[in-house]
C-alpha cells in the first residue's frame, strides 16, 4: 500500500483559512441545522495519523470541546518543546526535516497522513509531498487573513476528481495531485 499525504480544510472565496486575527468564525456562518460534517468523518476514517503545525494545535486546545481526534496526532514545532499535561499520550512533538519526518511516520505505520495547518499546509506543499487536497470554499470574502497558499519554487499540477454542494451554499473540491 502507498503512502499519501492529505488535506482537508476550508477556505474563504479569497483563499483564507482564518481572518486577519486568526479567527475562523466565519466558518459557521451557512447555517447548518443537521450538523453535517461535510465528509470529515469518512476522511479522518481513512486516515493513520495527523500531522498539524503548533498555531493549529493551540488553536483546537483553545477550543472548549473534548480533544476532537481519534487518530494519533504529531505537532510540528521548533518552539514547543513538551506536551501540555492533558494531551499527553494524544500528541507528539515533531521537528526537523519534513521528508525525513514523512518517512519517519510511514516506517512507524503510518501511511495516510491528514496534513493541517497553514504554514505545515504550505511547507508540505513547497516540498511537493502533498497527494490530495479537499477543499471546501464558504461563501466570504475575508479581504485578508491567513492565506491557504503561498509561494511555491515550483508549479504543481492537481485533477480535480469530485466536485459536491452541501448546504446549498459550500463547494468542496476533491483534487489530485498530477505528477
Amino acid at each position: 500500500m502507498s503512502a499519501t499525504n492529505q488535506v482537508y480544510i476550508a477556505t474563504s472565496l479569497d483563499g483564507y483559512i482564518a481572518d486577519k486575527n486568526g479567527g475562523i468564525d466565519w466558518l459557521n456562518m451557512i447555517p447548518n441545522p443537521d450538523n453535517l460534517d461535510l465528509g470529515f468523518h469518512d476522511f479522518t476514517s481513512k486516515m493513520d495519523a495527523l500531522v498539524m503545525g503548533r498555531t493549529t494545535f493551540e488553536t483546537v486546545c483553545g477550543f472548549d470541546i473534548e480533544w476532537p481526534y481519534q487518530i494519533p496526532v504529531f505537532v510540528l514545532s521548533n518552539s514547543l518543546k513538551e506536551v501540555p499535561a492533558k494531551y499527553k499520550g494524544k500528541v507528539e512533538i515533531v521537528n526537523g526535516d519534513l521528508n525525513k519526518i514523512v518517512e519517519d511516520l510511514n516506517k512507524r505505520g503510518y501511511l495516510n497522513l491528514y496534513i493541517d495547518g497553514g504554514r505545515t499546509i504550505q511547507s508540505f506543499l513547497e516540498r511537493d509531498l502533498i497527494d490530495d487536497l479537499i477543499i471546501t470554499t464558504i461563501p466570504c470574502l475575508l479581504g485578508e487573513g491567513i492565506p491557504l497558499f503561498s509561494k511555491l519554487s515550483q508549479r504543481l499540477d492537481f485533477k480535480c476528481v469530485e466536485s459536491k454542494i452541501f448546504l446549498n451554499a459550500l463547494v468542496q473540491n476533491h483534487f489530485v495531485r498530477t505528477r
